[in-house]
Parts: C-alpha cells; sequence; structure tokens
C-alpha cells in the first residue's frame, strides 16, 4: 500500500487510570473517525509520568485493565493501535516501561520494553531517576504490518543512533517513538532528534508525546511529530491536547532510499552493529 494515514493523540494525562483509558479511547475513535489506520497514544498514558505512580498503575500483561482496553480498541476500530507506554510487572515484580502494539484483530504484535532508561541530572533544568524504579528492557522491537515493518522504542531510546539503525537493517519503515520530552530537553532537542533519526535511517519517525499539564510534577513538552525520509517535518502540534492526522506516502521511502542510497554506502567491510544477523 502507497498511503498510510496515522493519528497521534497527544492526551491529557491525569492521577485516574479509568479516567484516562476514558479519553484514549475517545481520541482513538476520533482519529478512527478520520481515516487513521494506525493510531499512537502518547508515553505513560495511563499514568502520571512521576516514579511515584509507577508501582501503584503497572499491569501484568495480557490481563491488565489498560492491555485488555487497547486490545478492545484495536479489534473494535479495525486499526493498527500502539498504545504509547504503561508501567507493565512481570511476575518477578520488575517494573517495565512499556509500550503495546496490537494489530486490526487485538493481538499483540509487538512488546517495548524501553531499553534506555532516564536518568539525568541537569544542573538549572531537570532530574529524574527512572533506574530508581524502572527495569531495562532487553529486545530491538520491529513487527510486521500490511503498511510495511514498523520499529517501536520509546522516548530516551531515540538518542541512541545505534537502536533506530539496527531497527531499519531489520527491515523497519516507519519507527513510533511515544515520549514525555520535558520543558529542558524538548525545546533542545526534540525537534532536532525527530528530523536527524528520519534523514539518517530513510525512514518516517512519528513522536506522540502527552499534552502539557503544568500542574503536573513533570511536565511535558507536547509538540507530537511526524518526520518524512528527507528529514523533514510533515507535521507538528504544540503543547496542548489535539489529534494528528497525517498521510504517509510510503513511496517516497523507496524514491528517497533509491536516489540517495545512504543504507547501500555503509561501509560493513569495515564496521558493523553488534545483535544484529543481516542475512
Amino acid at each position: 500500500m502507497s498511503q498510510l494515514r496515522v493519528g497521534l493523540c497527544q492526551m491529557l494525562v491525569t492521577e485516574d487510570k479509568d479516567v484516562n483509558i476514558k479519553k484514549a479511547d475517545e481520541m482513538i475513535k476520533k482519529a478512527v473517525s478520520s481515516g487513521a489506520k494506525l493510531v499512537v497514544l502518547p508515553e505513560m498514558f495511563n499514568c502520571p509520568y512521576d516514579n511515584s505512580y509507577f508501582p501503584k498503575f503497572a499491569e501484568n500483561c495480557p490481563e491488565g485493565k489498560t492491555i485488555q482496553f487497547m486490545s478492545r480498541a484495536a479489534k473494535e476500530n479495525n486499526i493498527y493501535l500502539i498504545g504509547g507506554s504503561i508501567p507493565e510487572k512481570d511476575e518477578k515484580d520488575n517494573i517495565y516501561n512499556t509500550s503495546f502494539a496490537f494489530d486490526t484483530n487485538g493481538n499483540i504484535i509487538g512488546k517495548h520494553r524501553k531499553m534506555h532508561l532516564f536518568d539525568i541530572d541537569v544542573e538549572g533544568g531537570i532530574r529524574f531517576m527512572e533506574s530508581d524504579i524502572l527495569s531495562k528492557g532487553e529486545d530491538i522491537t520491529v513487527f510486521d504490518t500490511e503498511y510495511g515493518k514498523v520499529g517501536l522504542s520509546i522516548c530516551y531510546d531515540i538518542r541512541f543512533p545505534e537502536l533506530m539503525r539496527l531497527m531499519v537493517l531489520k527491515g523497519a519503515r516507519i519507527i513510533v517513538i511515544p515520549a514525555a520530552f520535558n520543558m529542558t530537553t524538548g525545546p533542545a532537542h526534540w525537534e532536532s532528534l525527530f528530523k536527524v533519526r528520519a534523514l539518517d535511517n530513510q525512514v518516517y519517525m512519528l513522536g506522540t508525546a502527552p499534552a502539557r499539564n503544568k500542574e503536573s510534577s513533570y511536565t511535558s513538552y507536547g509538540n507530537s511529530i511526524i518526520t518524512d525520509p528527507w528529514g523533514r517535518v510533515v507535521s507538528k502540534l504544540d503543547e496542548k491536547e489535539n489529534i494528528l492526522i497525517q498521510d504517509l506516502d510510503l513511496n517516497m521511502i523507496d524514491k528517497i532510499r533509491r536516489e540517495l542510497p545512504l543504507l547501500q554506502h555503509r561501509r560493513t567491510d569495515l564496521y558493523t552493529l553488534d545483535l544484529l544477523n543481516e542475512d
């Protein structure tokens, strides 16, 4: 298929999980009513982005309330749904920042646990230590859709170009990043990272953020964004709650890769990336 309409749901997250699920449901339906076939929710969409909330909101897979909701929403609306991220708890009570991807039948087709934990201390800016509560993911996540392969990672993962390239070498043509950049890192780096990762890898990059809530302990930058394989900003939102609807021209990926064959010009006789099997 040469075109894919996507919907990025920049929702305002509250301290009430049920309210957040209801809002996500409403925004998914609005995106679908606008023709979206792939819908993306923001990072930690069912939970305030704060370490103190993660244990209380964490869910087991697949029986968790939010996970069950996402499965139903994907099936009922006949869409691919990337469920932003939520706190996920495993059988040993480790907690992860996890994004689940669902197909049009409501089946989980991708699951990404955030690989790079957001432990930063910017003088005069922000201090946040995800590793105080969260565990690290281990897997590179790429899954199949009828529109091609999609890569999935979360927020801080975008800062590691090796991970983005590994997803592309595994076939990703679109990379989705649910993310909650803050008011220190967002204005400085958000747009530049999405432009450069799209340009270097000749893919569409989709970044979906929570809307800005100035009363929360962690203030999201918002500005959900789509960049194209030429490194251009196709569309973006501001800080307010809204839905970004956009058609992606999938033929552009092949055109740009053909005209500027960066991936073919890699010197794999001189350098390679680990964990990659390039058959």
